[in-house]
């Protein structure tokens, strides 16, 4: 980066995608690294990775700021998981509440744009961790797997451009095809439901074709695609044969597992 960051936080949620980001920051050099956790969410592995970790209850939004300024932290990432529905369940601070009543639009996009402003007011400035994640971006031409279909490429094609639009819209990021037909579309249930729901429609022969992308103009401070292997699991156990994602901004979690899975299950990973 062309700013060293010397002391950086951590707004840490579920999965692996944290712990890759620690580890990654500390190879280029961060010296500190400030995480703020999430009881149920965040992974404790993180934990060792990390120079000093908060955790908190989701909703804490003045917790989890006070977490980064009295430690004297001005530059922070989101990264990991954070269930959606728990943006709606969560028991909010004051803070929190006084954000979510000023909201015309309550979903994901929004929620974390006004948890950067809350954090910008502070003196913290919520930046961008893909400087730091680059390596596990695949561009295109990445393929794992068995190899495709005549009609699973044409699918592919075809799953994009819906995937696209429907991102577009501000509906999901991840539908489900067969031989030319929308299965299903992923909306506020998340992508593993999405991808269930899509491979039992296909019916008993499965085959369907699943696919990922990012949203049009992607804030990639809050947001950023994500395949790991719980998604290649989901995908095998919904029968669907081939998992597309859009290349050069997604990351993937943990690659060796998911070549070993890959060849395993008999799912196709490929970039598009």
């Amino acid at each position: 980066m062309n700013d060293p960051i010397e002391t950086l936080g951590i707004i840490a949620g579920s999965r692996s995608l944290p712990l890759l980001l620690a580890r990654e920051a500390r190879a280029a050099g961060v010296k500190r690294l400030v995480a703020v956790a999430f009881e149920g969410e965040t992974d404790p592995a993180l934990a060792p990775l990390v120079d000093d970790i908060v955790w908190l209850n989701v909703g804490q939004l003045s917790k989890m700021i006070s977490a980064f300024t009295d430690r004297g932290v001005s530059r922070c990432v989101m990264v990991g998981q954070i269930a959606p529905k728990n943006l709606f369940d969560l028991r909010p601070d004051f803070r929190a509440m006084s954000l979510l009543f000023r909201l015309k639009e309550k979903n994901a996009h929004s929620v974390f744009g006004g948890i950067a402003d809350e954090l910008k007011k502070d003196g913290v400035d919520l930046i961008v961790a893909t400087p730091w994640l680059k390596p596990a971006m695949p561009s295109a031409g990445f393929h794992l797997g068995p190899l495709m279909s005549d009609e699973q490429r044409t699918d592919v094609e075809f799953g994009f451009r819906i995937a696209k639009e429907i991102s577009r819209l501000e509906i999901g990021q991840t539908v489900v095809v067969k031989d030319g037909t929308v299965l299903a579309a992923e909306g506020f249930e998340g992508t593993d439901k999405c991808l269930a729901r899509g491979g039992e429609l296909a019916g008993a022969k499965g085959g369907a074709v699943a696919i990922k992308v990012a949203k049009l103009n992607h804030d990639t401070r809050f947001d950023i695609p994500c395949v790991g292997p719980k998604t290649l699991e989901s995908c095998a156990a919904a029968g669907i044969k081939v998992l597309g994602f859009e290349a050069g901004i997604t990351i993937l979690l943990e690659k060796e597992t998911l070549e070993r899975l890959a060849t395993k299950l008999g799912v196709t990973l490929i970039s598009v």
